[in-house]
């Protein structure tokens, strides 16, 4: 279930999914730490994990961002959000929030469609988000360009220090 839009300041990256901002008025602001929705990028220390920070840095940093989250914090304290933040090429003051930052992590080749979370998107989102990913294999963009790039859940149980 999905709470109320948000509307914040990526104030920081943290990774290829995960980001800092800032909510709420002047005198009144609290940090939120979010992960994306319906996607698992490399971890900061494995092959494209600060690659894919940086694209997520491109994608979303000082930007207002539209927030829809679920209800629930994920097991490190995190919201879990669809986050929309207006596209680059919007030069407008204030520019409509149509960039979905978790589909656009896929599409440059920087994260994997977590299918376990498939069941809680829409219809369109789940063939958006498998499309995504599978046109980046195709062209080898980003993390595809690995011959054989190795799944985030696969490196952190193979390295669970490194959390």
């Amino acid at each position: 279930m999905l709470s109320a839009a948000l509307f914040c300041l990526v104030v920081a990256i943290s990774d290829g999914d995960t980001l800092k901002l800032r909510c709420g008025e002047a005198g009144a602001f609290r940090q939120l730490t979010v992960r994306l929705h319906a996607i698992d990028a490399p971890e900061l220390s494995q092959p494209f994990g600060r690659r894919a920070k940086q694209a997520l840095s491109q994608i979303a940093y000082r930007k207002t961002a539209r927030l829809n989250c679920e209800e629930d914090e994920d097991r490190y304290h995190r919201r879990v959000c669809r986050v929309k933040v207006a596209p680059n090429s919007c030069t407008e003051a204030h520019c409509a929030k149509t960039l979905d930052a978790g589909l656009a992590m896929l599409t440059v080749g920087m994260a994997w469609w977590s299918r376990a979370y498939a069941d809680e998107q829409s219809p369109t989102e789940r063939g958006q988000y498998a499309f995504a990913e599978f046109e980046a294999k195709g062209k080898r963009a980003g993390l595809w360009a690995d011959r054989r790039p190795v799944p985030p859940w696969t490196w952190r149980a193979a390295h669970p220090r490194t959390r």
